[in-house]
């Protein structure tokens, strides 16, 4: 009897605890981590959403960049984190989708992360050099037709969202381009720039300027709708190519374990953030769109991601990607 009231006594207590943490949750700053280096796409948006995210929750929300092999080494900081509420992590496609297929990880991508918010998605432009002969995009699939492994595709490295679309698109089309791998995308744009490589598929948001000063050309955008910054640009439905969507969308995750009350007031800071006009305005300038409210929330971010690992883990599979 005794034993069974201390049991009691304690399991009483550890509820009253729980349900404290979750009403004085946050009580200090929260880390959001970012798993590439400072000044790029994720970046960026980690810093936007952190300064929004403090006015929410009423707490400092500090970036911090942990980088290393392709954004696995800060994906598993989150992963190993107290799972408090006071580290939360920024990933996107590469890292949640690409990363598992290809890299050889020590945690579980969907049951080891708890899902808060998808935030946002950026598709990809299908981008030439501009005295490439083809003019759209049935033009350009004809012209690789006729020069197998001939085309020359340059992409951010083995295993970028750059390389993935290709492969996409050699599966779409039943040819192949030869992929020029660089430390970057960076890199690849000023050789596409330059002349020295035919094609490329990019973040919308990294092409853009490029399109627009008449740098390079844009054959098609990767999505189901125009991009509202460059509406003269087709989808690859009306350009000839349907159903090639691919886009590096971006979403936020908690270690496994938080405590849904927490869980619930991350997704609701989050959420907020990305309703307000100056936010959706930054995310806008830098190409990304915002998602509908009913995918933006915690269940909506697992069944994308879901279905995200259901199309490309296959497809990334049976490229026998090997990293070096």
């Amino acid at each position: 009897m005794r034993r069974r009231m201390i049991a009691g006594l304690m399991l009483a207590a550890s509820l009253v605890a729980g349900s404290a943490s979750a009403q004085t949750f946050p009580s200090r700053q929260i880390t959001l981590v970012v798993p590439f280096s400072a000044g790029g796409p994720t970046d960026t948006l980690a810093r936007i959403l952190a300064e929004r995210m403090t006015r929410s929750l009423g707490q400092t929300v500090i970036v911090e960049n942990t980088t290393g092999a392709a954004g696995t080494l800060g994906v598993a900081r989150v992963v190993r984190s107290a799972p408090d509420g006071y580290t939360i992590g920024i990933g996107h496609w590469s890292t949640h989708v690409v990363n598992p297929a290809i890299y050889p990880l020590k945690f579980d991508i969907l049951e080891d992360l708890e899902p808060l918010a998808y935030i946002a998605t950026n598709p990809q432009l299908l981008v030439a050099r501009k005295d490439l002969p083809p003019t759209d995009l049935k033009s350009l699939i004809d012209y690789v037709k006729a020069n197998p492994d001939k085309v020359t595709a340059g992409t951010a490295g083995v295993g970028a969202a750059s390389h993935i679309s290709g492969l996409y698109f050699e599966q779409k089309i039943g040819a192949k381009v030869r992929f020029i791998p660089y430390r970057g995308a960076g890199p690849a744009m000023q050789d596409l720039m330059a002349g020295q490589i035919d094609i490329m598929f990019d973040q919308a948001a990294n092409s853009i300027p490029q399109v627009q000063a008449g740098k390079i050309k844009a054959f098609a955008v990767t999505s189901k709708q125009r991009l509202k910054s460059m509406p003269d640009i087709p989808t690859v439905d009306q350009a000839g190519l349907p159903g090639l969507y691919i886009s590096v969308w971006h979403g936020l995750w908690a270690p496994k374990g938080t405590p849904k009350d927490v869980a619930a007031k991350l997704s609701a800071a989050i959420i907020e953030s990305i309703a307000d006009p100056q936010v959706r305005e930054k995310f806008a300038g830098l190409g990304q769109e915002i998602p509908e409210p009913s995918q933006q929330t915690a269940a909506g971010l697992r069944a994308y991601h879901e279905s995200e690992l259901k199309l490309w883990t296959p497809l990334i599979k049976a490229a026998g990607i090997k990293i070096e």
